[in-house]
């Protein structure tokens, strides 16, 4: 799917709300008689805006869900591919030495028959002038051939047990493939809703969408105001010298637009920035959120520093990167670009740091932001669960 059609309109909401909630949205307020007969936007009543914005969250949500599943399903796909490569090669390797074997034991088993091998120790015993060197040559042969027959039968094994982890692996692998199918079909599924409810806004005018983004925005302007006033980011330090550069980094990509699965460098999706910006530091970490809150080492708020990982919702589907004094720098959503917002801009569920080991640096100068860093949309998904 192409980028234009993956990167749908910031304010999309659920097809279902055309006639629920749009509709009645959309419809311009009747006008006294007498009154001029231009036509006025009919501004959204509160109860109806928030609805709006609830579907419009709760979309973004499953989208979120869908695709994170989806990249997981490809990273481990890619995995068992490599897994299923190396294998073959191995088990190529063992059946070329097994048939190495197999042939030069059958040389040596017809020469010995027609007489013409070292093997043919009766011969040999019969007419030797010291009937003793013969009997030790021929428990010689004998163990050389014993050695060789064990030899055979351990690559016979080897084989066998190569062929049943082959048969296994692409078991693992065509199942994998048929999780990454579903996986496929779930994000598309998603991406054609957005893509129809892009459409449907098309109807919506500047003031109902400006409603929907001051609802947005105090949404935001709330949250961020509890958690700055419960004190949990209290303190400034000082980001690891990898941390240092992975922001710097993450700093230098504001204003590129968020796509799903992208990685950059023109375009990311939230755990794509984090992953690249700390790559570009030195350090792979995890490609997607999910994975990142998993396996990377959790950090409390109260000690973040500049560097680490915000992650958010329950199901641990969006990322940021700390930058300080209570701000990440962030992908936020579909029709968004790469910005600055408020930690609290999407429901916590926790912190991660990707160099644990490593010492802040003695001195620290945020880098400088560009003009607008803060502009556009702040938050990502809804933090509904069900």
């Amino acid at each position: 799917m192409s980028a234009c059609v993956r990167s749908v309109c910031a304010a999309a909401v659920a097809v279902t709300l055309a006639t629920a909630v749009v509709g009645p949205l959309a419809m311009a307020a009747p006008q006294p008689p007498g009154e001029s007969s231009a036509v006025q936007p009919a501004q959204p009543p509160e109860a109806s805006a928030t609805a709006l914005l609830t579907q419009l969250q709760t979309l973004y949500r499953q989208t979120e869900e869908a695709t994170e599943a989806y990249k997981s399903a490809d990273v481990e796909l890619k995995r068992r591919e490599a897994e299923e490569q190396k294998l073959a090669a191995s088990l190529s390797k063992a059946r070329t030495a097994l048939a190495q074997s197999r042939g030069e034991a059958g040389r040596l088993a017809r020469e010995q028959y027609q007489g013409r091998s070292e093997l043919s120790t009766y011969v040999r015993l019969l007419l030797a002038r010291d009937p003793q060197s013969a009997l030790d040559q021929r428990h010689v042969l004998d163990r050389a051939a014993r050695e060789r027959q064990a030899a055979v039968a351990r690559l016979a094994r080897g084989e066998q047990r190569a062929a049943d982890l082959a048969r296994a692996s692409r078991r693992a692998l065509d199942e994998q493939q048929a999780l990454a199918q579903q996986q496929q079909q779930a994000k598309d599924d998603v991406e054609l809703r957005l893509k129809e409810v892009e459409k449907l806004l098309a109807g919506l005018s500047p003031g109902q969408l400006a409603e929907l983004t001051r609802l947005e925005r105090q949404g935001t302007d709330k949250a961020q105001q509890s958690l700055l006033a419960s004190g949990a980011l209290n303190g400034t330090r000082a980001p690891s010298p990898e941390g240092d550069r992975a922001l710097a980094y993450a700093v230098d990509q504001i204003g590129k637009p968020y796509v799903w699965g992208a990685e950059g460098p023109e375009s990311y999706d939230c755990s794509g920035l984090t992953s690249q910006a700390w790559a570009h530091a030195g350090r792979a970490i995890p490609r997607t959120s999910q994975e990142q809150w998993a396996e990377l080492p959790h950090v409390p708020l109260n000690e973040l520093r500049p560097g680490d990982l915000v992650v958010y919702f329950p199901k641990a589907t969006h990322v940021a990167m700390y930058l300080g004094d209570g701000l990440v720098v962030q992908a936020p959503r579909p029709g968004a670009l790469v910005k600055v917002s408020p930690i609290a801009a999407n429901p916590l569920l926790g912190a991660v740091r990707p160099d644990p080991a490593a010492a802040p640096l003695p001195w620290y100068h945020p880098p400088k932001l560009p003009e607008g860093a803060t502009e556009g949309a702040d938050t990502g998904y809804s933090a509904d669960s069900n």
